[in-house]
């Protein structure tokens, strides 16, 4: 058995090596997410290495992510086409693509997950990660609506698992949640909140609650404005534009949710619904069902709450 003295110098090496520097980043996931929280990485002087099972989605993130850069290098050096040039090949050197998780994790600091919200395929992929990481890596979710004890269930050292929730467009939106919980250590959180703060955002800490901070407001208050149009109360144009003109909000619920899309919505609610059966502000929507049955998720489909050319 260790002594008190040999147990505590063994703890202080293991926070050594949690807080070490992060310089290489693995994100699990080419979509709009993924890409986004690859560019600001790169955009941060961290190695990055994108993976996808789908070539094609990496091609594609790997166009997203150009053109996003040269937005960027437009409005930062708008009449230098040199400085332009440079800023953008300056990120792109930073990052790789990859359809192999166990080659692209093995020398990841930091590993970020945003796949698709379907927690067996995450379970799946958090084995497979752990097993072929660094015992130092700190493994992450960009999860927005399930819990992290649940996805995290399987992982054999839950200590170096957190979430890190970003918000779309990742590039532009300032706000990134740190999430922990109840098995994150502190050195784990401390390095999270301290990759976010490298990355250029403005971190909040939160703990492992259905939609941490925003998504827990946000979600039931675009389901209270559908409860309110259900009951007859007002119709959705007067509840959009009573909520931008006296609330000061940039969209009304009804046109956040055609936005956000409406099966993601759904999927959203169904979930917390069936966890917290008894949670009155988690009662789904007998016409978003209606909805989203029909194909007209929103924006994406052309149709939703509202229709769209």
């Amino acid at each position: 058995m260790l002594s008190s003295t040999c147990t505590a110098a063994v703890r202080g090496l293991s926070t050594t090596a949690q807080l070490s520097k992060i310089n290489n980043v693995t994100v699990i996931g080419a979509g709009l997410m993924g890409s986004g929280i690859a560019q600001v990485s790169a955009n941060a002087k961290l190695n990055v290495t994108v993976v996808d099972s789908n070539q094609s989605a990496l091609d594609k993130a790997q166009k997203g992510i150009t053109s996003s850069l040269q937005r960027v290098a437009k409005k930062k050096h708008a009449d230098d086409a040199a400085a332009q040039t440079a800023l953008v090949s300056s990120v792109l050197d930073r990052i790789k693509m990859s359809t192999n998780v166990s080659d692209s994790v093995k020398d990841a600091d930091l590993v970020i997950e945003a796949i698709v919200e379907n927690i067996d395929i995450k379970r799946k992929l958090f084995a497979e990660v752990e097993a072929a990481a660094k015992p130092t890596t700190l493994i992450t979710t960009n999860t927005s609506s399930l819990r992290l004890a649940d996805i995290g269930l399987n992982l054999k050292d839950k200590t170096r698992f957190g979430g890190l929730h970003f918000f779309n467009p990742v590039p532009m939106m300032k706000l990134l949640e740190v999430v922990r919980h109840n098995d994150t250590s502190d050195a784990t959180f401390e390095q999270l909140i301290e990759y976010g703060k490298t990355v250029g955002k403005t971190t909040v800490a939160c703990k492992d609650t259905p939609g941490f901070i925003v998504n827990r407001l946000l979600v039931p208050y675009m389901f209270e404005a559908l409860r309110l149009y259900e009951r007859g109360d007002a119709s959705m144009p007067d509840i959009d534009v009573a909520m931008k003109l006296g609330a000061g909000y940039p969209m009304g619920p009804f046109e956040l949710s055609d936005y956000v899309g409406l099966d993601t919505c759904k999927f959203i609610m169904d979930g917390w619904h069936k966890q917290y059966p008894d949670e009155v502000a988690f009662k789904p929507s007998p016409l978003l069902d209606s909805l989203v049955d029909a194909g007209k998720t929103g924006r994406k489909s052309g149709e939703g709450f509202y229709k769209y050319k």
